[in-house]
């Protein structure tokens, strides 16, 4: 007999919630075949099989959260043929679906099983156009008669749907939205929290931008914003570092590992892009755009969310304008915020006012690793840069 465990398949990881069983006892499954979904702060996975065998017992159930180290799946080791035996006469046989956790989930969301669904990828592969396509031909259910005092009790049945309790005027409390309310208090439990707040005048960056788009080249503000970033954590790298408390020492990290905040359907994910110091401004913008893409759609490797260093939220363009006092990523040592963009009267040296456009910055950072003297220079350094932004041109030149 072989157990199953939940090991740790992401950078700190404690537990995680089950979110769907692909087997069910007696099942004979082949090495790397998937066994269940699970769901952690960060994203959905799937655990395989590692190795061939028959499914002895299950020893989890759907909606269940489990810790890292749990015994899963009873798993008896044998070597499978080649060829699955036929189904006896009478005995319902369900064969195996193959289709990514994402569409597993729209299916879930829509009360659609999966199995009743006929996958056109290859090897039968059931896509998200397969789901799609079924849901537009098919009756949704009927959830709109439940009313608050018919809401199931605990009856060992499966959970509803997000879809189904948000018509009932409740969001589940579970998933990501559970674990990532536990990593925000395990944070602001550990760390003392110090915000700084500055204005950033970015008229010479939207001046450049429409310069360059001019000629034909397309450049978001946000790319910018993170090569200038990574320039200042190379002058004040006190804010691209770790403590490390047991060994007494705070470890400054010379790898710009930039994770980008992204409003995702299941809640805040932070892909990183990595290496920013060695990267250009085009480089930056295309990494950007294919994580954050893949961040709304649930596609997201273990490896694109693990490792950063330092976290950008850019909540400009959803109409956050005035500040923040936005939450480290421990163990990470700092933060940085930017708003909405707003033109504004400004005086200047020679006391004329002007019409400048101005975003507000918000800098959370460890107090136990840098004092507020210092973020106000690193501060002051972005500002410079973005108020210069051709000096960001000269960067890896």
């Amino acid at each position: 007999m072989f157990e199953v465990k939940l090991n740790d398949i992401g950078e700190g990881m404690t537990e995680a919630g089950i979110s769907c069983l692909f087997v069910k006892a007696g099942d004979e499954v082949k090495a790397d075949e998937p066994l269940v979904e699970i769901q952690t702060d960060k994203m959905t996975a799937e655990i395989p099989a590692p190795r061939p065998g028959i499914i002895k017992s299950i020893l989890i159930s759907t909606g269940e959260t489990v810790k890292v180290g749990t015994t899963l799946f009873i798993l008896e080791e044998q070597i499978p043929s080649e060829k699955r035996e036929p189904p006896e006469k009478g005995v319902p046989y369900h064969p195996r679906i193959l289709a990514s956790p994402y569409t597993r989930k729209i299916a879930r969301d829509h009360s659609v099983n999966i199995e009743e669904i006929r996958g056109t990828g290859p090897s039968g592969r059931i896509t998200d156009e397969d789901v799609l396509a079924f849901i537009s031909y098919s009756d949704s259910a009927d959830i709109k008669s439940l009313s608050i005092g018919t809401i199931p009790q605990d009856t060992g049945q499966k959970p509803l749907p997000a879809s189904a309790l948000q018509e009932l005027g409740l969001i589940p409390f579970r998933g990501r939205r559970k674990q990532i309310a536990k990593n925000m208090v395990h944070s602001l439990t550990v760390i003392p929290h110090c915000t700084h707040f500055e204005e950033i005048d970015v008229s010479g960056l939207s001046d450049f931008r429409n310069e360059l788009k001019a000629s034909g080249q397309s450049i978001s503000a946000a790319s910018f914003f993170v090569k200038a970033l990574s320039v200042c954590l190379k002058e004040y790298p006190v804010f691209n570092a770790m403590l490390d408390e047991k060994q007494e020492e705070i470890r400054l990290l010379k790898e710009h590992h930039i994770g980008i905040a992204v409003d995702a359907p299941e809640g805040l994910i932070v892909p990183v892009i990595r290496n920013v110091e060695q990267k250009n401004i085009k480089t930056i913008q295309k990494e950007m755009k294919n994580l954050t893409e893949r961040a709304l759609s649930e596609k997201l490797t273990i490896k694109d969310i693990s490792g950063g260093t330092f976290t950008v939220s850019n909540v400009g363009p959803l109409g956050g304008s005035i500040g923040a006092t936005p939450i480290i990523q421990h163990p990470q040592a700092s933060l940085v915020s930017f708003h909405k963009t707003k033109k504004r009267p400004v005086v200047t040296d020679n006391d004329e006012i002007v019409i400048r456009s101005i975003m507000n910055m918000s800098m959370s950072f460890d107090h136990r690793v840098a004092d507020g003297a210092a973020a106000v220079r690193f501060t002051n350094r972005f500002a410079e840069l973005i108020e210069n932004p051709k000096m960001l041109l000269l960067e890896l030149m």
